[in-house]
């Protein structure tokens, strides 16, 4: 550690330097992340003079975590390359999975179709026109046999990003491993679960957030309870950054829900070290480099500071942040697709180097549509590229004690803590989502974002610079209209071959159930197994809960 005189000695060379530097010519007036930190020409031990190494910055797998929640990092074993699939039929998916399995993924993880996630029949008035478009149809326990036929689930891990419907899609879920012959609690896997971001950015939630998150507990309290390798929440920021939020924001929305989550499980009766541990999170990477790594990194640490000086867990595990992370949606091109490529390749980069312990890829074409097999294939061999090929992998935050990347991991943080600031001014998270007060300021980042590419501030090859007018011609997945007929087929022999009466019992004991104050998840499991379909069980939490509507605008 450099003493105060050689501080305030490199502090005084540096504004020399920069003088100097200033006087010659530049690209643009000013530089700035994507989150408006400015970024200055050059960073020195002068700008990291309130840091301590120890306390602030530490050591892999020791508090504060910033450098990675394990004493090892990849060294001991890689991230889980785990990629998002799912379209059509659950036939289709599965094949689909295996094809990933085959070629060297090693985890599951599953895209539902819109009706899926907003809880409703492949039949539903509501559904037409959306089957498999966006992932896969589930309507029943039926369709969830089909989707892992063959796939051991005792040996495989499996996400789940669904939301609202998330107890249900788990209960079926937990059936088809039972019947696998697989033990609750050997169940390896994480249900994405969290509703507060639904009402924050991506509008897929159903009911108001009171019932939401009694649903949310009850998962958490059950995996407490019987399944002790299940993440029951995924706390997403990724659809907070795809609805256009900035990393800051994407970081302190996250955190700001996962204090909640763990404010009502405490709430509840739970204590913070017997569910904590099974938190995890899930992450967006967008495009600016050192900032997502920041973001990465920053995270960890806030996590643990709060986890231990606001919520007193003493279970080091409680105090980790781990997460999935996801390469960026809506950073990908339909102009000139293959530049795609280069940008999830870096991307990926980026999350590897800021620690994540699973990763998924976006295939070039997703822009377009669901992604081919081909291009599924080559975003995948990007992250194992990654693992093998570079090197990044070989030592733990190799990108530690960078006085640039260091300053801007203190900015985010910094920035993020302004955001809990004000969250708890207005009464916290759930007052704050009603005021639509989230809303509003990811609104207003986008709209910052968009006008500084519309003044080409920021450049994005192929759209606003570096245009061509060359036809694009790449193969696209198109989901089949005859799987749709094939579906509807299905789910109606079901209905007409299953015990009626005893789905009809069961239906009953789960709506009493919803209007007391019982766990849900053992009525929901008894109505799948008796094969009561997805919309059924929705419609019971429908009439007991009812739908939110916002009452908030801009």
């Amino acid at each position: 550690m450099n003493s105060p005189e050689e501080i305030e000695n490199i502090r005084q060379e540096a504004e020399r330097w920069r003088e100097k530097a200033n006087s010659a010519p530049q690209r643009k007036p000013a530089y700035k992340t994507p989150s408006q930190i400015p970024v200055q020409p050059l960073y020195t031990p002068a700008d990291l003079a309130d840091t301590d190494d120890l306390r602030d910055i530490g050591y892999p797998g020791e508090y504060p975590y910033l450098r990675g929640v394990h004493p090892t990092g990849y060294r001991g074993r890689l991230w889980t390359m785990r990629m998002f699939a799912g379209y059509g039929l659950p036939e289709e998916t599965n094949a689909r999975f295996k094809f990933l399995l085959e070629n060297g993924q090693t985890g599951l993880s599953v895209a539902f179709d819109m009706p899926t996630l907003y809880g409703y029949d492949t039949d539903a008035p509501e559904a037409a026109g959306e089957f498999g478009k966006c992932g896969v149809a589930i309507s029943s326990l039926a369709d969830m046999e089909t989707l892992f036929d063959g796939i051991p689930l005792g040996q495989v891990t499996t996400s789940m990003t669904i939301n609202s419907p998330a107890a249900i899609i788990w209960a079926m879920y937990i059936a088809v491993a039972e019947k696998q012959g697989v033990p609750l609690n050997q169940m390896g896997g994480t249900l994405q679960n969290d509703i507060l971001k639904e009402y924050l950015a991506q509008n897929e939630y159903i009911f108001p957030p009171e019932p939401s998150m009694r649903l949310v507990v009850d998962t958490v309290e059950f995996a407490t309870q019987h399944m002790p390798l299940w993440n029951p929440i995924s706390i997403s920021g990724y659809h907070i950054r795809e609805a256009g939020s900035t990393a800051v924001q994407e970081l302190a929305f996250t955190l700001a829900d996962g204090f909640e989550y763990v404010r009502h499980c405490q709430e509840r009766g739970l204590s913070v070290d017997d569910f904590a541990p099974r938190l995890s999170f899930f992450f967006n990477v967008d495009n600016n480099f050192f900032e997502e790594i920041a973001k990465f990194r920053s995270a960890r640490r806030v996590w643990a500071r709060e986890m231990r000086d606001t919520f007193h867990a003493t279970n080091p595990r409680s105090q980790w942040l781990r997460c999935h992370a996801q390469t960026s949606g809506a950073a990908l091109t339909a102009q000139q697709p293959d530049n795609n490529v280069m940008r999830v390749t870096l991307q990926a980069m980026a999350a590897v180097l800021g620690g994540c312990q699973s990763l998924h890829t976006n295939s070039k074409d997703e822009a377009w549509a669901l992604p081919s097999a081909e291009a599924a294939l080559q975003a995948l061999r990007t992250q194992q590229i990654i693992a093998h090929e570079t090197g990044v992998a070989d030592t733990v935050d190799p990108l530690g004690g960078s006085y640039y990347l260091e300053t801007l991991t203190n900015q985010v943080e910094s920035g993020a803590y302004d955001y809990f600031r004000r969250i708890d001014d207005i009464g916290g998270v759930i007052p704050a989502l009603k005021s639509g007060f989230f809303q509003r300021e990811i609104a207003e980042a986008a709209y910052v974002y968009q006008q500084e590419e519309d003044r080409k501030e920021r450049i994005t090859v192929g759209v606003n610079e570096y245009r061509t007018t060359d036809e694009v011609t790449i193969p696209l997945l198109r989901v089949d209209a005859e799987g749709e007929r094939q579906h509807i087929d299905k789910l109606n022999a079901l209905r007409r071959t299953r015990d009626n009466r005893t789905v009809s019992e069961k239906l009953r004991a789960l709506e009493q159930a919803a209007r007391g104050s019982e766990n849900l998840m053992p009525p929901l499991l008894e109505a799948v197994k008796a094969y009561a379909t997805l919309g059924e069980m929705m419609g019971v939490f429908r009439e007991v809960f009812g739908e939110y509507r916002p009452s908030w605008g801009f």
